[in-house]
């Protein structure tokens, strides 16, 4: 009961991550299985002192052997229990070292979202995502804790000069704004590990500059102040049409510590694994033929460029609507970097209609879209394809995540009475 306990206080606890409770987990898993085994050491004493054997073992070895798992348990508690503390003082600290934290105002602003980019939809997606509901995959088993005033960031590899920056210089230089929108590879045809935040950074093809990456150098290894690493194209960082950048702020306040305090990377056009590297702490310029990024030797593409895609909010799968009536069929779609023009849904396999878009800020961004429809009594499949800026259309062919994008029509069944 006391770790059910210590499990809910830390999962309560204002700021506490989705791991936060890992040291009280596994202190409690260890403990159960301490218990288990001095248990069944005791019932096997208990029995061997009533049955009488040739060669007994004394009852003094018995008694050492029970000490010393008994001891074993105590340094294995006091061991998870001061890590435990040790974890929760560390977040504290992070937490109270963001509180702390007043970021500049932006050198070159964002322009702000109008009106016209919402559609007025219960139910569809906001154009832009607050923190909390902004989608966390990392391979971080507890968020790190990193002190702004310790941070560095190290360019180094195939260039000309190494570049070390600290927090204070970064604060110092001419920061943007962005519109951004994120998604993960893992994501599923009309899955929600997507996201889109303004951000504020500076430019990481300034700091390239800086360094001067060789002729030869082709790829970007960044890595986590716990060892993650992302492997990004250099043409891509060095792009002045891509708003690649080193941030320290999402949606006007620092960096929650989930999502990277200080620092991470946000390059739009990319999927996070080979992009988004979180606490970041070091950019190797090198080349693809010599380094991998952490998810490229478990089976994933070493290049993740964002795919075409559309997904329906509202109605939901398996929702009940009106016959007769006019229902909202609304969602978003994206392809950031390239942008969306066009959105067109249809209904039981009949003709594609073209969706009301709203407007964007950025290419950079999801839009939201519309279509009005009313439907017929019975079951009805509805489905949605996105056409690009530059023409593409959506494809059909389904395909899994694995190992660059889950692609396909995101279809939902609904049933109108």
């Amino acid at each position: 009961m006391g770790g059910v306990l210590a499990l809910l206080a830390v999962s309560t606890r204002s700021g506490s991550g989705t791991w936060d409770g890992a040291p009280t987990v596994l202190g409690v898993a260890a403990a159960v299985v301490v218990l288990r085994v001095l248990a069944t050491r005791l019932r096997r004493w208990e029995a061997a002192a009533a049955v009488p054997t040739a060669a007994p073992r004394p009852a003094a070895a018995e008694r050492r052997a029970f000490l010393v798992w008994g001891v074993s348990a105590a340094a294995l508690a006091l061991v998870v229990g001061g890590a435990s503390r040790l974890g929760t003082s560390a977040l504290q600290a992070a937490a109270a070292a963001r509180r702390a934290v007043r970021l500049p105002r932006a050198a070159s602003p964002a322009a702000a979202v109008p009106d016209s980019a919402s559609l007025d939809v219960p139910g569809i997606t906001p154009y832009v995502t607050p923190n909390a509901d902004f989608y966390r995959i990392d391979t971080a088993l507890r968020v790190p804790s990193v002190d702004p005033a310790e941070w560095r960031l190290r360019i180094h590899g195939a260039v000309d000069h190494e570049v070390e920056l600290t927090w204070d210089e970064l604060l110092a230089l001419p920061l943007e704004e962005h519109h951004a929108t994120l998604s993960c590879v893992s994501n599923e045809v009309g899955g929600d590990l997507i996201g889109t935040a303004l951000w504020l950074g500076y430019p990481i093809r300034r700091l390239l500059e800086r360094a001067g990456p060789h002729a030869d150098a082709d790829m970007v290894l960044s890595r986590s102040v716990d060892g993650f690493s992302a492997g990004t194209p250099l043409d891509v960082l060095q792009d002045e049409d891509t708003a690649a950048i080193l941030a320290v702020g999402m949606n006007g306040e620092p960096l929650p510590p989930e999502h990277g305090f200080p620092v991470r990377m946000v390059v739009p056009g990319l999927f996070g694994y080979v992009s988004a590297t979180k606490w970041v702490a070091e950019l190797e310029v090198t080349r693809f033929a010599d380094a991998q990024g952490y998810w490229t030797p478990r089976g994933w593409s070493e290049r993740g460029p964002v795919k075409l895609e559309s997904r329906i909010d509202v109605p939901r799968a398996g929702a009940s609507v009106e016959a007769g009536s006019t229902v909202a069929v609304a969602g978003v779609a994206w392809q950031p970097h390239t942008g969306v023009r066009g959105v067109q849904v249809r209904v039981d396999d009949g003709p594609w209609q073209d969706a009301e878009l709203a407007d964007s800020v950025s290419a950079d961004t999801w839009r939201q879209w519309v279509l009005r429809w009313t439907p017929t009594a019975g079951e009805h499949r509805l489905q949605v394809r996105a056409v690009s800026a530059d023409g593409e259309v959506q494809t059909s062919v389904e395909r899994p995540p694995a190992p660059n994008g889950a692609t396909g029509w995101h279809t939902v069944t609904v049933r109108a009475s």
